[in-house]
């Protein structure tokens, strides 16, 4: 691989992890304005796909060859796999509601982990001994990163809730994205996910804002795990313009579009450790624009974490075959 390429993946990557860094400061300071989770997901999803859908249109008929399409089959696979985009977003949403950014964010990053977990299911080979070293700095990192050695501090269970569901569905969608349909142009295989996710948002939006909330089973659920009462209001179509054109160009658009351009040229490994910039610049997004505090036990968390996500993709010399898991 030359090493022009490899530049240009990695400050593609570089860019779209920070830019997608500071997506939750900005849905914070959307809560802080008495928008919803519903409100704040739908105007991102709308947006994002219209964005999406002029960039296609442009490329279509820019292009000098013809584009491949998706077939029948291929568009239920992404659309089904574009659900945990849409997931991940909502989870993600609903976690930074309850706690700090630079805590949500740390829970986002244990998809770090979980993938380990996932990748020794998907192989049937156990981890080798470096993962489960970089899995248990992860898990050291998150315990000074959340502060949760300081019994006075106490953190929303609902905040962690969805947090660690976000991480759940984040990795489902790294796994997908790398997997699946790799032959389709970028733009057209976005927008196609990105409407599986939307209709996660929708359904949410309908039963969370918009449709009836008479059935007690499903109300409670809905007072018990998201917003309080005063949020079943009508929708805020001001979201649109206050906060939507930027939720959809930093979370749907710019991220997705420099990460498909720059892994291909990092390599899986190294554009998981330069992605992991996400989490430095969204904590000091927060400290900044938000104003949260963030002492120093939490910052060498931080740094913990980004240590053994560098440990866990470093190239190593040969290793002894993983045992088989099952």
């Amino acid at each position: 691989m030359e090493k022009k390429n490899i530049l240009k993946g990695v400050l593609f990557v570089g860019i779209g992890a920070s830019i997608y860094g500071m997506l939750a400061t900005f849905v914070k300071m959307s809560y802080n304005e008495g928008f919803t989770t519903s409100e704040v997901t739908s105007a991102q999803f709308v947006m994002g796909f219209i964005g999406l859908l002029i960039l296609n249109f442009i490329q279509t008929i820019t292009s000098k060859k013809k584009l491949a399409s998706p077939s029948a089959k291929d568009f239920r696979i992404l659309m089904l796999a574009g659900t945990s985009l849409g997931c991940t977003s909502l989870f993600y949403y609903l976690s930074v509601q309850y706690i700090n950014v630079s805590i949500a964010i740390v829970l986002l990053m244990q998809s770090v982990w979980f993938s380990v977990v996932v990748e020794s299911f998907v192989t049937k080979k156990l981890p080798t001994l470096r993962k489960v070293i970089s899995v248990g700095i992860v898990l050291l990192g998150t315990v000074l990163a959340t502060n949760l050695i300081n019994l006075d501090v106490k953190i929303d269970w609902h905040g962690i809730f969805w947090g660690l569901l976000a991480a759940a569905s984040f990795t489902m969608t790294m796994f997908t994205s790398n997997t699946l349909v790799t032959g389709l142009p970028v733009l057209r295989k976005s927008i196609i996910m990105l409407s599986g996710g939307a209709v996660v948002i929708l359904l949410f939006l309908f039963f969370a804002q918009i449709g009836p909330l008479h059935f007690e089973g499903l109300k409670s659920f809905y007072l018990n795990f998201t917003e309080n009462t005063q949020h079943i209001r009508p929708f805020d179509y001001s979201i649109f313009w206050k906060y939507g054109f930027i939720l959809a160009l930093f979370g749907t658009i710019i991220p997705p579009i420099l990460f498909n351009l720059g892994f291909p040229n990092t390599g899986l490994g190294l554009g998981s450790i330069i992605s992991s910039l996400e989490l430095p610049v969204s904590v000091t997004m927060a400290f900044v624009l938000l104003s949260e505090k963030v002492i120093l036990i939490q910052w060498i968390g931080i740094i913990l974490i980004l240590f053994a996500i560098v440990l866990m993709n470093l190239p190593a010399k040969k290793e002894k075959p993983a045992e088989q898991l099952f």
